[in-house]
């Protein structure tokens, strides 16, 4: 008995792995028409590879010069989210903060507001935000129908799709996407999502993806705050940034934050620290991030003594006037760190 159950069982799970590819092979003839919202300098570079793909993509962002560098190489433009979805299978949205996102969906011009049945079957959120956001716009989405019911969809879906890898990724079309929703949603939109990254991965339920993200940003924060310490610290004690930067990245303290994006003007090319710090994350986003990390915290009872004061070290620099500098400035303006000569 004990044999069959166990054979039972593999058929079952080969039958389920045979309906996700039979769905998502069914899917992604669906995804043509692509709905981009949120212009700014991720979701342009976002935008701009999915159209080099092949895609056939709409835009909207409320910042009109935005839209117009699209117009101008004949990309069409729509002056709202609604009006967007007209003509999208699929609609991506890359905002700025949990309130925009709640407004593109649910505002008065919003994706869902007033429209009983949905055109796109597929909806796609990459901004950054708390998990309690996507959690309840999958919910409202759920309460939606489709105008047109697909043979591989009934109902619209939705996937929280935040990215990791900045700026120069989106641009290189080399960012790593963090999913939640349907496993099947999910499998069905991964061509769409390696168009604009190298790595995707599925992380479970609805509003995983967005939690995933907090997790990541959060331990990059920390981790920028050690090196720079760390920096800082040998510095003082009259060993160099650069002969530190080797030692840590052929040892147990390398990291992204020492051999990828090093906070030390004069140690590393092409980082924002090489061009007082312009570019690249901002101190005002990270602060935001850990606070989402750290109210989602409170939500669940999770006290997280590294990350608390990672979001005062960020306030602090905000207050200062760093708020617009890459978040690696906390090596030179908090912890006084000096330039590589």
């Amino acid at each position: 008995m004990a044999g069959f159950g166990w054979r039972v069982g593999a058929k079952v799970q080969r039958l389920g792995r045979s309906c996700l590819r039979r769905f998502s092979s069914a899917a992604t003839s669906h995804l043509e028409n692509v709905g981009f919202i949120g212009l700014g300098n991720m979701g342009s570079h976002m935008a701009r590879n999915l159209i080099m793909a092949g895609y056939k993509v709409t835009v909207h962002d409320i910042n009109e010069s935005a839209m117009k560098k699209f117009s101008d190489d004949g990309i069409p433009t729509k002056q709202s989210p609604i009006e967007v979805s007209e003509s999208s299978d699929v609609i991506i949205t890359m905002l700025p903060s949990s309130a925009h996102v709640l407004d593109v969906y649910n505002g008065p011009n919003g994706l869902l507001r007033s429209v009983d049945r949905l055109g796109p079957w597929l909806y796609i959120d990459s901004s950054t935000v708390d998990p309690q956001t996507s959690r309840k716009i999958s919910k409202d989405i759920s309460r939606c129908h489709l105008k047109e019911k697909k043979g591989f969809a009934e109902k619209p879906m939705i996937l929280d799709a935040p990215v990791s890898g900045g700026v120069p990724a989106a641009e290189a079309g080399k960012l790593t996407f963090m999913v939640g929703g349907l496993e099947e949603a999910y499998q069905a939109a991964k061509p769409l999502l390696l168009s604009m990254g190298k790595n995707a991965i599925y992380c479970g339920g609805a509003g995983n993806g967005s939690a995933a993200k907090i997790c990541n940003n959060m331990a990059m924060a920390i981790s920028m705050l050690g090196v720079s310490e760390a920096f800082a610290l040998g510095q003082n004690l009259g060993i160099k940034a650069s002969t530190l930067t080797n030692i840590f990245n052929c040892s147990s303290a390398r990291c992204w934050s020492s051999d990828t994006y090093n906070p030390v003007p004069g140690v590393m090319e092409g980082v924002p620290a090489s061009r007082n710090y312009s570019g690249g994350f901002t101190s005002k986003l990270m602060a935001k991030d850990l606070d989402l990390a750290m109210t989602s915290a409170s939500g669940v009872g999770f006290t997280c003594p590294m990350g608390s004061e990672a979001l005062e070290i960020y306030r602090k620099l905000c207050e200062d006037g760093c708020e617009l500098k890459d978040f690696s400035c906390v090596f030179r303006h908090y912890y006084a760190g000096n330039d590589e000569k």
